[in-house]
This record gives C-alpha cells, structure tokens and sequence, in this order.
C-alpha cells in the first residue's frame, strides 16, 4: 500500500497538461512525425531511461524508451502512436497552440492521441520519481504509422523488441477496457481505360465511366462471414478517393482527352470470422461480374495501396483478446481500485471497435494486451477543435501506474 500511495500521489494534472502541450505544439502527420520523436528521446535520455531511436524509413524515427527494471519479474509495454490525423477544415483555435478549457484540453493530435501518449509516459514518471523499482522492464514504445497500419510497432517486433504483456493507450476512453476490435485492409482499385481526344468518342475506354460501374459493384459486394451480435455493422466498405487522369501518372493538363486510368481507394472493416484475403477475394469476385459483363472493364488491384497515397501500408487482421487473460484483468483490478467500481464496459465498445490498432500486431506476435486510454469529448475524434479530457488523463495514468507496478513486481 505504501508503495501504491507513493506512486499514486505523484500523478499530477498539470504536469500531464505541460507534456501533453509540448505533444501537440509539435506537427507529427503520418510519416513526418522526426521532429516528436526526437524531442521525446531528449525528453526520456534526461531522466535516465535507456532509448532507441529507431528509423523505420530514411529519415523517419520512432523512440523506444526502456525503464530498467532489476530483474527477475515480467516485462511491459505501454505502446502508442504518434502519428496524427489530418485536420479537418473548421479549426476555430490555433491547433498547435494547446488551449485548456475547463476540463478540456485542445490542441491538433490531442484526442488521436497525445493524450494517450501522455497517459502512458507519465505513468512510468511517476513510478521512476516515487524511488520505486521495478522488477520488470517497462517499455514505452512512442511508434509512428500507427495511422497506416500500424508500421512502427511492426518494425519493433522485426527487430526483436519484445515484452511480456502491452497495453496499447488508443483513446478508447478510460472507463473502458478493450479486447475486440475490427479488421482494416485498404486496397487501390485502378481501372485501365483507352484515351482519345474529344472528338473520337468511339474509339475510348472511358476509365472514369468504368470507375462507377466498380463503385456500384462495390457497395454490393457479397462477403463470405458469421454476424457478431458485438460487431453489427460488420463489415464496412468505403470508398473514400478516386483520382483519375492520363496516364499512371493521372496527368490532369489534357481534359480535351479522355481518362484512361482512374484509381478508387477502399477502406474495409471486416469481422474476426473473415480474413484480408477472403475480404480482397470477395472484392475481385464483384469486379469479376462487371468484367465478364463488359469485356473492355478492365481493372487492377494493389493491396496495400501504392505508398505515393500515403494510406495503410499494413493490413491490420481483426483481434479478439480473451478478457481472462492477465493483463486485461490487471488493467481491470486497478480501475477498481482507483475508481471504487468495475468499468463500464469490458470486451467491445462501439463505434471504436471498428477501428482498428496496434493490439493486432502485438497479439500476432504472442504478446498478451489490451486497449486502454484516455479520451476527448464524445463523437469528436474527426471533428475541428478536437480534445484530450484531462479528467481521462489522470485517470489512465493512475491505473496505467499501478498495472505497471502488478505485471513489472518491485524490487525490495
């Protein structure tokens, strides 16, 4: 108890609101998130973690920062992203100027999720600042490209870091644990056309034409699977871009011609009963009638989309943690012991566990864990002004704590 109070007493709201603030001041969109990586290893070098700085791609870096346990107990990872969503038009507040209001911390990143990264190192702060050691090694794992599909935790696991048990800080809110969450492929769907000028309608394949005839056979594509009552939306399809012009190169100088390469991207949320490969052989099956119907429908699949999209370049595979395990009944005993009483909910949380994340890389990979973090204000994750509760916050910092303190041991 002694050692639970000193951890606990340390958490502070205004320290979380002062790193949280140097998070958001800090622009990370996917594949240009150096700059955050960098100052997180500065940040974690000058209180004596051991850090990696790992370079995913030329000049694109992530920090591994390790807090040394003495040895003999189990090691933990706190695992999140620092990659951001685009910016939705409608900002009202300067997005990288972090604003509190009440219990509102504003701020670009801040809900997606800043506020879980920093829920996550401010849990290990507090123990390293109480004096107490652990057994066990404590990993915190600042990736990149969660937002494409998770490449930064997988080039962790390629370069052998691994724990025994990780707790992924996405903001599924902080009076939930999570266990279920979808499926997420995205596929380039290219259609090839023939281009003529304008005045020789009769010799064109028009690719855009063709295009909607793919779009129609899409939002009617008939997917091998078993409903879950939990996932009832399952499965989604959506096709969110379609570029279109002369050319692979989509040249757009010449609308005197007609386009011969148009190009869909797709998004698919699929259940754990379905697979990506049944998903994409589901997809060409639909593409396959319109081509049979129409010999000049021709088309062209890439799975993951060509980089220049900057889309999923992993596909994360649908994950369902069993609740009994370990980690998640620890996650689950410390809310109770912070909170006075059992989560809200335990297992699936909709919409969020449409969403897919980390946890699929790590439960590949053998390694026990569970979604659990802080989160904005409901229903506004896309939405301009977007924000971290800070409420949330000191909350998952607590529980994250006393979690790392159960699965780590201490060292007398």
């Amino acid at each position: 108890m002694a050692t639970t109070d000193a951890v606990l007493e340390r958490v502070n709201a205004e320290q979380l609101i002062d790193l949280c603030g140097s998070l958001i001041r800090i622009p990370s969109f996917k594949t240009e998130e150096t700059a955050v990586a960098r100052w997180l290893a500065d940040f974690f070098q000058r209180r004596g973690y051991e850090v990696e700085l790992q370079e995913v791609d030329p000049e694109r870096f992530q920090t591994i920062a390790t807090l040394r346990g003495a040895g003999g107990g189990r090691s933990l990872m706190f695992n999140g992203h620092i990659d951001i969503d685009p910016l939705a038009q409608g900002w009202t507040r300067d997005p990288w100027t972090p604003i509190v209001e009440g219990d509102r911390l504003y701020g670009a990143g801040s809900y997606n999720m800043k506020g879980g990264d920093t829920s996550m190192i401010m849990a290990a702060e507090t123990i390293r600042e109480s004096g107490v050691r652990l057994r066990g090694d404590l990993v915190i794992a600042c990736v990149v490209g969660e937002l494409q599909g998770g490449v930064g935790t997988v080039h962790l696991l390629e370069r052998g870091r691994r724990t025994d048990m990780a707790v992924v800080t996405e903001p599924y809110g902080a009076h939930n644990v999570i266990t279920t969450h979808a499926g997420v492929v995205e596929i380039a769907i290219s259609i090839v056309g023939r281009s003529t000028h304008i005045t020789r309608p009769q010799y064109r394949v028009d690719a855009i034409a063709n295009a909607m005839k793919a779009i129609k056979a899409l939002r009617t594509v008939k997917f091998r699977h078993t409903p879950r009552p939990d996932l009832p939306a399952l499965p989604l399809l959506n096709v969110g871009c379609i570029i279109g012009g002369r050319g692979r190169d989509y040249v757009m100088s010449g609308p005197n011609y007609s386009c011969d390469y148009c190009t869909l991207l797709v998004d698919v949320r699929f259940l754990p009963t379905q697979t990506s490969q049944t998903v994409v052989e589901d997809i060409r099956a639909a593409l396959d009638a319109v081509r049979t119907a129409d010999p000049q429908f021709q088309y062209e699949i890439d799975v993951p989309p060509p980089p220049r999209f900057k889309a999923l370049r992993v596909t994360m595979e649908p994950t369902d943690v069993p609740v009994q395990e370990y980690i998640v009944q620890s996650v689950i005993r410390h809310y109770r012991d912070v909170t006075g009483r059992d989560p809200e909910t335990v297992g699936t949380v909709l919409p969020l566990s449409y969403a897919g994340d980390d946890i699929c890389h790590l439960w590949r990979a053998g390694i026990p864990c569970v979604l659990y973090g802080p989160a904005g204000l409901e229903g506004t994750a896309e939405a301009p002004d977007n924000c971290i509760l800070i409420s949330e916050m000191v909350l998952a910092t607590k529980v994250l704590a006393l979690t790392a303190l159960d699965v780590c041991g201490t060292a007398r």
